[in-house]
Protein backbone atom coordinates (compact mmCIF):
# COMPACT_ATOMS: atom_id res chain seq x y z
CA UNK A 1 0.00 0.00 0.00
CA UNK A 2 1.80 3.15 -1.05
CA UNK A 3 1.49 6.09 1.59
CA UNK A 4 -1.18 8.19 -0.85
CA UNK A 5 -3.53 4.96 -0.55
CA UNK A 6 -3.45 4.69 2.95
CA UNK A 7 -6.45 5.95 5.06
CA UNK A 8 -6.11 9.61 5.89
CA UNK A 9 -5.71 9.10 9.94
CA UNK A 10 -3.03 7.30 9.56
CA UNK A 11 -1.32 9.59 7.22
CA UNK A 12 -1.68 12.68 9.45
CA UNK A 13 -0.32 10.46 12.23
CA UNK A 14 2.50 9.81 9.83
CA UNK A 15 3.53 13.55 9.64
CA UNK A 16 3.21 13.51 13.07
CA UNK A 17 5.46 11.13 13.56
CA UNK A 18 7.98 13.10 10.93
CA UNK A 19 7.17 17.30 12.06
CA UNK A 20 9.28 19.03 14.05
CA UNK A 21 6.54 21.13 15.40
CA UNK A 22 6.32 19.03 18.18
CA UNK A 23 9.20 18.70 19.31
CA UNK A 24 9.25 22.24 21.79
CA UNK A 25 6.83 20.11 23.00
CA UNK A 26 8.95 17.21 23.77
CA UNK A 27 11.80 19.73 24.82
CA UNK A 28 9.46 20.56 27.67
CA UNK A 29 7.87 17.24 29.12
CA UNK A 30 12.29 15.51 28.66
CA UNK A 31 12.87 17.02 32.04
CA UNK A 32 9.65 16.49 33.72
CA UNK A 33 9.84 12.82 32.54
CA UNK A 34 13.32 12.72 33.66
CA UNK A 35 12.51 13.60 37.50
CA UNK A 36 9.80 11.43 37.45
CA UNK A 37 11.35 8.74 36.85
CA UNK A 38 15.38 8.91 38.96
CA UNK A 39 13.66 7.00 41.89
CA UNK A 40 14.29 3.02 40.67
CA UNK A 41 11.13 2.08 42.76
CA UNK A 42 8.94 4.65 41.60
CA UNK A 43 10.21 4.17 37.92
CA UNK A 44 9.91 -0.08 38.22
CA UNK A 45 6.16 1.09 39.48
CA UNK A 46 5.40 3.32 36.52
CA UNK A 47 6.31 0.78 34.17
CA UNK A 48 4.70 -1.77 35.51
CA UNK A 49 7.49 -4.50 36.73
CA UNK A 50 5.45 -5.34 39.80
CA UNK A 51 3.15 -7.29 37.15
CA UNK A 52 4.92 -8.05 34.73
CA UNK A 53 2.83 -5.57 31.93
CA UNK A 54 3.08 -1.98 31.16
CA UNK A 55 0.53 -0.25 33.48
CA UNK A 56 -0.39 2.43 31.14
CA UNK A 57 -2.68 0.49 28.42
CA UNK A 58 -4.46 -0.66 31.90
CA UNK A 59 -4.94 2.61 33.28
CA UNK A 60 -6.44 4.21 30.11
CA UNK A 61 -9.55 2.09 30.77
CA UNK A 62 -10.90 3.89 34.03
CA UNK A 63 -11.11 7.24 32.75
CA UNK A 64 -12.81 6.37 29.58
CA UNK A 65 -15.00 3.60 31.23
CA UNK A 66 -16.15 6.61 33.52
CA UNK A 67 -16.46 8.87 30.83
CA UNK A 68 -18.32 7.18 28.39
CA UNK A 69 -20.61 5.78 31.22
CA UNK A 70 -21.15 9.28 32.15
CA UNK A 71 -22.26 10.11 28.45
CA UNK A 72 -24.40 7.23 27.92
CA UNK A 73 -26.33 8.16 31.14
CA UNK A 74 -26.35 11.63 29.75
CA UNK A 75 -27.98 10.68 26.90
CA UNK A 76 -30.11 7.26 27.42
CA UNK A 77 -30.31 7.81 31.50
CA UNK A 78 -33.12 10.22 31.81
CA UNK A 79 -33.73 12.83 34.68
CA UNK A 80 -33.25 10.02 37.47
CA UNK A 81 -29.27 9.40 36.38
CA UNK A 82 -28.16 12.70 36.53
CA UNK A 83 -26.15 12.57 39.53
CA UNK A 84 -24.73 9.63 38.16
CA UNK A 85 -23.58 10.58 35.54
CA UNK A 86 -22.39 13.73 36.93
CA UNK A 87 -20.03 11.53 39.30
CA UNK A 88 -18.73 9.51 37.01
CA UNK A 89 -17.38 12.26 34.71
CA UNK A 90 -15.63 13.50 37.61
CA UNK A 91 -14.01 10.26 38.84
CA UNK A 92 -13.13 10.29 35.14
CA UNK A 93 -11.09 13.87 35.82
CA UNK A 94 -9.49 12.67 38.49
CA UNK A 95 -8.29 9.27 37.28
CA UNK A 96 -7.00 10.91 34.07
CA UNK A 97 -3.91 12.37 36.68
CA UNK A 98 -2.73 9.24 37.57
CA UNK A 99 -3.16 7.64 34.18
CA UNK A 100 -1.09 10.98 32.54
CA UNK A 101 1.60 9.90 35.04
CA UNK A 102 2.14 6.46 33.89
CA UNK A 103 1.65 7.41 30.17
CA UNK A 104 4.45 9.76 30.94
CA UNK A 105 6.54 7.07 31.94
CA UNK A 106 6.34 5.12 28.97
CA UNK A 107 6.73 8.40 26.89
CA UNK A 108 10.10 8.49 28.15
CA UNK A 109 11.12 5.37 26.80
CA UNK A 110 10.43 6.05 23.08
CA UNK A 111 12.68 7.47 20.12
CA UNK A 112 12.04 10.34 18.53
CA UNK A 113 8.93 8.97 16.88
CA UNK A 114 7.03 8.11 19.57
CA UNK A 115 8.06 11.07 21.45
CA UNK A 116 6.37 13.73 18.60
CA UNK A 117 3.32 11.56 18.53
CA UNK A 118 3.18 11.00 22.19
CA UNK A 119 3.39 14.71 22.77
CA UNK A 120 0.50 14.85 20.51
CA UNK A 121 -1.44 12.47 22.10
CA UNK A 122 -0.97 13.98 25.21
CA UNK A 123 -1.89 17.24 24.19
CA UNK A 124 -4.97 15.82 23.06
CA UNK A 125 -5.53 13.95 26.65
CA UNK A 126 -5.13 17.48 28.60
CA UNK A 127 -7.29 18.88 26.47
CA UNK A 128 -9.92 16.55 26.77
CA UNK A 129 -9.62 16.29 30.88
CA UNK A 130 -9.97 19.72 30.56
CA UNK A 131 -13.44 19.95 28.78
CA UNK A 132 -14.71 17.53 31.05
CA UNK A 133 -13.79 19.55 34.18
CA UNK A 134 -15.58 22.50 32.25
CA UNK A 135 -18.39 20.29 31.38
CA UNK A 136 -18.68 19.29 35.28
CA UNK A 137 -18.10 23.23 36.50
CA UNK A 138 -21.26 23.41 33.97
CA UNK A 139 -23.19 21.06 35.59
CA UNK A 140 -22.76 21.94 39.11
CA UNK A 141 -23.82 25.58 37.95
CA UNK A 142 -27.25 24.50 36.28
CA UNK A 143 -25.81 24.58 32.90
CA UNK A 144 -26.78 20.89 32.05
CA UNK A 145 -27.14 21.23 28.56
CA UNK A 146 -24.51 22.97 27.91
CA UNK A 147 -22.37 20.84 29.94
CA UNK A 148 -23.49 17.54 28.03
CA UNK A 149 -22.66 19.62 24.87
CA UNK A 150 -19.23 20.19 26.63
CA UNK A 151 -18.94 16.13 27.23
CA UNK A 152 -19.72 15.52 24.05
CA UNK A 153 -17.17 17.75 22.62
CA UNK A 154 -14.32 16.46 24.98
CA UNK A 155 -15.39 12.86 23.95
CA UNK A 156 -14.07 13.46 20.21
CA UNK A 157 -11.19 14.96 21.25
CA UNK A 158 -10.62 11.83 23.56
CA UNK A 159 -11.25 9.51 20.74
CA UNK A 160 -8.47 10.90 18.80
CA UNK A 161 -6.28 10.83 21.07
CA UNK A 162 -7.22 6.87 21.50
CA UNK A 163 -6.25 6.58 18.16
CA UNK A 164 -2.80 7.90 18.56
CA UNK A 165 -2.71 5.64 21.39
CA UNK A 166 -3.34 3.11 19.61
CA UNK A 167 -0.70 4.06 17.24
CA UNK A 168 1.71 4.28 19.78
CA UNK A 169 0.94 0.76 21.37
CA UNK A 170 0.51 -0.91 17.81
CA UNK A 171 2.63 0.45 15.23
CA UNK A 172 5.09 1.94 17.40
CA UNK A 173 5.55 -0.98 19.85
CA UNK A 174 5.37 1.72 22.86
CA UNK A 175 6.57 1.01 25.70
CA UNK A 176 8.92 -1.94 25.10
CA UNK A 177 8.00 -5.13 26.48
CA UNK A 178 11.66 -4.76 28.51
CA UNK A 179 10.68 -2.07 30.66
CA UNK A 180 7.83 -4.04 33.00
CA UNK A 181 9.98 -7.14 31.56
CA UNK A 182 13.42 -7.64 31.61
CA UNK A 183 13.32 -11.00 30.02
CA UNK A 184 10.41 -10.16 27.11
CA UNK A 185 11.98 -10.50 23.66
CA UNK A 186 13.55 -7.83 21.70
CA UNK A 187 10.87 -6.10 19.48
CA UNK A 188 12.25 -4.52 15.92
CA UNK A 189 10.20 -1.61 14.59
CA UNK A 190 10.06 -0.88 10.98
CA UNK A 191 8.13 2.75 10.44
CA UNK A 192 8.54 1.73 6.51
CA UNK A 193 9.81 2.87 2.80
CA UNK A 194 7.38 5.16 2.17
CA UNK A 195 6.66 6.94 5.21
CA UNK A 196 7.95 10.30 4.36
CA UNK A 197 10.56 12.55 6.59
CA UNK A 198 10.85 9.57 9.18
CA UNK A 199 14.06 7.76 10.14
CA UNK A 200 13.12 4.30 11.47
CA UNK A 201 16.13 4.29 13.74
CA UNK A 202 14.23 7.39 15.66
CA UNK A 203 17.88 9.20 15.36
Amino acid sequence: MSHTDRPAPLRWTHALEATDRLDPVVARLRPLADRLLEDPSRRALLHGAPIGHALHPLMTDLPLGLWMSSTTLDLLGGPRATRAADRLLGLGVLASAPTAVTGLADWALGDRRVQRVGSAHALLNVAAAALYGVSWLQRRRGARVRGIATSLVAGVVVTASGYLGGHLSVALKSPPPQAADPDAPDVVVDAGPDVPGVDPTGS
